[in-house]
């Protein structure tokens, strides 16, 4: 999951093949191609709700991606970072299908794309040496929102409890907000990923409407299961690190006082 989203280098600009970068544009390049996009998918047949929802979604990847890389002109969308930009356009035009529930097959096909580039830009971030901790971020909040947008389009027929798969990762951040010590630093966990990628895969499937109703449920519930043992561990982790933290600052603590004293 690490993956390149920026580099620095020179005076606000890079080059990649002789091509010339430049931070400010990268995000709002990115809403440009996903506007494109939606008027190939439209041929009238997208209503006003999917423009809402395709163009509200690629709005706000432009802003928080803006903010997240600073405003600094230095720092500029790496080569891996521009994939996982591609991939979170994709996932605001699944939305708009997903907001119209029609051309479930255009759904399908555009959610199996951006999957498939989840293991695109992780490669391209190793071999360029341009891994950072804030792709890897990017890289997460797009699979949760790909996540997210699928399960609420699978939910009226699985069951709305299908909704805490989607829901999962919004959660977690939430509680961070009550509790502190949820924002730990841990090393990352390959089955999380794997997890990640199980999500994505049984909720395409499910999408397609190609098995049983039974069968889509168990697969969902297999999957929530998972998901739950993986979040449970990283919680439990968290609250480990946490207490032997408090342990271990302790006697610094006393001796500060001691020495103060």
């Amino acid at each position: 999951m690490n993956q390149s989203l920026a580099c620095r280098v020179g005076p606000g600009k890079i080059g990649y093949g002789g091509t010339v970068h430049r931070v400010q544009s990268g995000p709002w390049v990115g809403f440009g191609a996903l506007v494109m996009m939606l008027v190939a998918l439209d041929h009238g047949r997208l209503g006003a709700g999917a423009w809402l929802v395709g163009l509200g979604a690629g709005l706000a990847v432009a802003v928080l991606l803006s903010r997240a890389l600073g405003g600094h002109r230095e720092v500029v969308l790496g080569p891996a970072g521009r994939i996982t930009l591609l991939r979170a356009e994709l996932v605001c035009a699944v939305a708009a299908l997903a907001a119209e529930r029609g051309r479930v097959a255009l759904l399908v096909v555009i959610a199996v794309v951006a999957l498939v580039l989840d293991g695109v830009d992780g490669r391209v971030a190793r071999r360029t040496g341009t891994v950072t901790a804030l792709g890897a971020r990017f890289d997460m909040e797009v699979d949760a929102f790909l996540i997210l947008v699928l399960s609420a389009y699978v939910a009226p027929a699985a069951g709305w409890w299908v909704l805490l798969i989607g829901a999962a990762r919004y959660l977690l951040l939430a509680a961070r907000r009550a509790l502190p010590w949820l924002h730990g630093d841990l090393p990352p966990r390959p089955w999380c990923k794997v997890v990640a990628v199980v999500q994505g895969v049984v909720l395409v499937v499910v999408a397609s409407g190609v098995l049983p109703l039974a069968v889509e449920q168990g697969a969902l519930l297999v999957a929530l299961v998972l998901l739950a043992e993986s979040f449970g561990r990283e919680v439990r982790d968290l609250w480990r690190l946490a207490h032997v933290s408090r342990v271990v600052s302790a006697p610094t603590r006393v001796a500060e006082l001691v020495e103060r004293a």
